[in-house]
């Protein structure tokens, strides 16, 4: 009497487990730090940290305030000056314009707004090339910045130009006698130019020379032939 034969395993059916890790299947991509790694890379992130990001966001903020003195000493020495005269009547004196029909007062607001939308496509010019891959944060810093580099740059042109006190001014010089009137910002509004410019030369930088994306594949790799599992004996 013979013993029953036992039965080969199913064409399909793999070697047994023997513990470590499951090889994956034929035909699937590999994913992770290397290719053909049993295990994928999970937590790792694209470029700097966000506590890296917000530290270069402080740099560059504290930057482009600080080259708002540039901006201030630039408007002090290419500002027109507006011409005032003292007179005295009834033992006052007035200060009046010398040229009441003249265009200085317009000329020194416009020449802070052009300075400043020059500061603001260069510093977004130089923010781009040094961080090409951008982020909220220093886009952030860089409207800040430019917003407090105006502030700083008004009041520095302020502050070097002549004295705000226009009567003692007059008293100094005399009766009739042509002075220059402080430096003054009438339109307010030119405090934004700085960061308007910056923003939206920096978005075009980054819209035109930007890093891209990489495309999803639309067709996945075909499996090879003969199934995912060995072939039984």
């Amino acid at each position: 009497m013979t013993a029953p034969l036992t039965p080969p395993p199913p064409p399909n059916e793999g070697p047994p487990y023997r513990g470590g890790p499951v090889p994956p299947p034929a035909g699937a991509h590999a994913s992770g730090a290397a290719a053909g790694s049993p295990y994928e890379s999970h937590g790792e992130q694209d470029g700097p940290g966000m506590l890296t990001e917000v530290r270069q966001a402080v740099v560059t903020a504290l930057a482009v305030t600080l080259s708002g003195a540039l901006l201030g000493v630039l408007w002090w020495k290419l500002a027109p000056s507006v011409p005032l005269v003292g007179t005295v009547v009834d033992g006052r004196w007035f200060v009046y314009l010398k040229d009441s029909e003249g265009e200085q007062a317009i000329a020194v607001d416009g020449t802070f707004t052009l300075l400043a939308l020059a500061f603001g496509a260069l510093s977004a010019v130089v923010l781009f090339l040094l961080r090409r891959r951008g982020g909220v944060p220093l886009v952030a810093a860089l409207g800040v910045g430019g917003l407090l580099g105006s502030l700083l740059a008004w009041r520095l042109g302020v502050w070097l130009g002549p004295t705000e006190d226009v009567i003692a001014h007059a008293q100094d010089v005399g009766e009739g006698v042509t002075f220059t009137a402080p430096l003054r910002l009438g339109a307010k509004g030119a405090l934004l130019a700085w960061s308007l410019a910056g923003l939206v030369v920096h978005l075009g930088l980054t819209g035109l020379f930007g890093p891209r994306d990489p495309e999803p594949d639309p067709w996945p790799a075909p499996a090879p032939p003969g199934g995912a599992g060995g072939m039984g004996g």
